[in-house]
């Protein structure tokens, strides 16, 4: 195929998913919002006001990277997992493998709505942030930049969660018994200098710490891990899971019965 029609595609799958996300939006909106000012006004508000100062950060501004950063991430990856297991679960998805389109268009368009999801909700969040404190982002791009490949990343660890799901559990299963304990221990409500050494050497291997530093840095300007680690890291999860994604689809692993 060549480009032009690749690009036809690729705009195909991402408007299909737009659609959806928009079409659903008291699901895939809402309820993140609703969620995360119940956590600004009991933690930024009850608990912050007896906490004061992290890292000589005002508490209620020193959740807010970890808080936005958590429902990019929860967002990015429930979007395709779902997405793309109910294309399994409906058996449309098999109109797209025979299609002559290559697996990178398909995956890019699947990784595309999760992550304008992943973003429009972590601006959502961020609105509601300031309604409590102010944000004053003094490095931008690396906040976009953070933020995009977090959505990326998830994005893609949602759609390969997709391809080996059976059964709609399967689906709910990472985000709840791997996701939520990762990212409520990967530094959003404290910083790792309350630790003791061996739970900061257990946070040391939980990769969304180091995303949530890095967007803490372009927002707060503060960071408990170099910038260049939390973005190898970053760089590197992309090319592994984006590389598993597609092998996994020539295979045809979970896809083909």
């Amino acid at each position: 195929m060549s480009t032009h029609v690749n690009l036809i595609a690729l705009g195909t799958i991402a408007r299909r998913e737009i659609s959806r996300i928009l079409r659903i939006w008291t699901q895939t909106l809402i309820p993140p919002a609703i969620t995360m000012t119940l956590y600004f006004l009991i933690f930024g508000g009850l608990i912050g006001s007896r906490v004061g100062a992290m890292d000589g950060i005002d508490y209620m501004q020193f959740i807010v990277p970890g808080l936005v950063m958590m429902s990019v991430i929860q967002n990015s990856y429930g979007n395709v997992s779902s997405s793309f297991f109910s294309s399994k679960f409906g058996r449309y998805v098999e109109e797209l493998l025979v299609s002559p389109m290559p697996q990178w268009v398909i995956l890019t368009g699947y990784v595309a709505g999760g992550v304008l999801r992943g973003l429009m909700v972590g601006a959502i969040v961020l609105v509601i942030a300031l309604l409590f404190t102010t944000v004053h982002v003094p490095h931008p791009l690396v906040t976009l930049s953070a933020v995009l490949l977090g959505a990326v990343i998830f994005s893609l660890a949602g759609f390969i969660n997709a391809v080996f799901a059976k059964k709609f559990d399967d689906v709910a299963i990472v985000p709840t018994f791997i996701l939520t304990p990762l990212t409520y221990l990967g530094g959003v409500f404290y910083s790792i200098s309350l630790l003791p050494d061996w739970a900061q050497a257990a946070t040391y291997a939980n990769p969304i710490f180091y995303m949530v530093n890095a967007f803490r840095y372009g927002l707060l300007g503060q960071s408990d891990v170099p910038l260049w680690v939390a973005y190898a890291l970053m760089l590197g999860f992309v090319l592994v899971l984006a590389s598993i994604a597609l092998w996994l689809m020539k295979r045809g692993v979970g896809l083909r019965s």
